[in-house]
């Protein structure tokens, strides 16, 4: 009889629905993610700073990275969730504001303002978000960035600027 017990357990507990997993710190796993239907990518050739980043601490946890978009290739180093991160290499176009990126997977922009001053950029797997300017960010395009990683499904609130 305790075989059966514990069979019958172990069933009901099969049954169960699965818990809710999350990608990441910054994005459950089931939230819609846009990319940027419009976006131009010979628009982002020259020189990026970074601006802000997704960031499990209170702060980035290193400091702002720069990228450079030339002919189709990336190169520079980022800060994403305290950890510099070297990249470099060709990236491809693999859908309507998405790239992918050597070593790093898949970039969508999910913003760009219209002058493509400021881009921000999730990865569907939720693993890491930043926003890149072409300057000294304004505090509006900060906050428009911010909003969109929340529509996205991130937490505007763990979204630090440098």
């Amino acid at each position: 009889m305790p075989r059966l017990k514990l069979f019958l357990l172990m069933a009901l507990a099969a049954c169960a629905p699965a818990p809710k997993t999350t990608v990441s710190a910054f994005r459950p796993a089931d939230a819609p993610l846009y990319s940027a239907a419009a976006f131009q990518p010979a628009r982002i050739e020259g020189e990026w700073r970074q601006a802000a980043a997704l960031s499990a601490a209170p702060t980035p946890g290193c400091a702002p990275g720069a990228v450079r978009f030339q002919g189709g290739t990336v190169s520079g180093s980022l800060c994403l969730n305290g950890r510099q991160v070297a990249v470099s290499g060709p990236y491809n176009i693999s859908g309507p504001g998405r790239l992918q990126v050597p070593g790093m997977g898949d970039w969508w922009v999910i913003w760009v303002d219209s002058g493509y001053r400021t881009l921000a950029i999730a990865t569907p797997r939720g693993d890491f978000g930043f926003v890149l300017d072409r300057g000294s960010i304004s505090p509006d395009r900060l906050v428009a960035a911010g909003e969109i990683f929340e529509f996205n499904g991130h937490s505007k609130a763990r979204l630090r600027p440098f």
